[in-house]
């Protein structure tokens, strides 16, 4: 099942409707939730969970014939659905939720063939909305705004890159690797913030090395890579989802901006 340019971006409209709902959600919790440990050892919230049952309910309405699969309930689903499916991480950056700081998401992101072809990424606290559809284009806006301006990522600037990097999960490897490239200035931010920085022109480079889950990034990449951006493996490889025996797991990428 392969979905059409328009198609997409009226399921990015779903899902911006559905996200906002979630953040809404995820609001009423904000400086008051009570955080437990998930057998990772991630924290889990009762925004996590709340988020998460707004998402269900939205999406089973405006777009059933999709499979879901969302962090709070992956362990259900033993192998990744056959054909198109959606993918979402109802709180990303549950962290920096319970830190205060704001740096936290709503993703949501339709998956087709192996790639992310729609994506929504909403920061509730800080108010802005990230939208991708393959073949239609990128944008942000204010919540509840209706109108949004285009994304475009930019191109290498000759005066260095500027690169962003995970705030709570930085390694060894992700620092060797900026060493060896024009890095003119480095941020520390949460969550799938990362992508949309890169997808606005904001950000050149953002390298991860550490472990992550597809959740966490496919609705990040899509936005990026409909705002003209790419997310590879560090060899080059195309970065790809439903990966049969992975149990959901992500291997390092680098997701770029604008080719040269």
């Amino acid at each position: 099942m392969s979905t059409t340019p328009s198609a997409r971006l009226r399921l990015a409209e779903s899902f911006t409707a559905i996200a906002e709902a979630a953040g809404a959600r995820i609001m009423a919790w904000y400086g008051g939730a009570r955080a437990e440990a998930k057998s990772d050892g991630s924290p889990l919230t009762e925004a996590d969970l709340a988020a998460h049952d707004a998402i269900l309910a939205g999406l089973a309405q405006a777009c059933p014939e999709f499979p879901v699969v969302s962090e709070e309930d992956a362990a259900r689903a033993e192998a990744p659905p056959a054909g198109a499916f959606i993918l979402v991480d109802p709180l990303d950056g549950t962290r920096e939720f319970l830190s205060g700081n704001g740096e936290f998401t709503v993703n949501i992101a339709l998956i087709e063939d192996g790639a992310p072809v729609v994506g929504v990424v909403l920061a509730p606290a800080r108010g802005r909305l990230w939208w991708g559809a393959a073949g239609a284009g990128a944008g942000c806006r204010a919540t509840g705004e209706g109108a949004s301006r285009p994304l475009a990522a930019r191109p290498p600037p000759a005066e260095g890159l500027v690169a962003v990097a995970s705030r709570s999960h930085r390694d060894a490897e992700t620092e060797a690797f900026l060493a060896g490239l024009p890095i003119a200035g480095l941020r520390s931010v949460g969550s799938s913030l990362k992508f949309c920085l890169v997808a606005a022109g904001e950000a050149d480079l953002y390298p991860r090395f550490g472990p992550t889950m597809e959740w966490d990034t496919a609705a990040g990449q899509a936005v990026l890579e409909a705002a003209g951006g790419r997310v590879t493996t560090p060899a080059g490889a195309p970065f790809r989802y439903g990966k049969p025996g992975a149990a959901w797991r992500n291997g390092p990428f680098v997701a770029r901006g604008a080719a040269a």
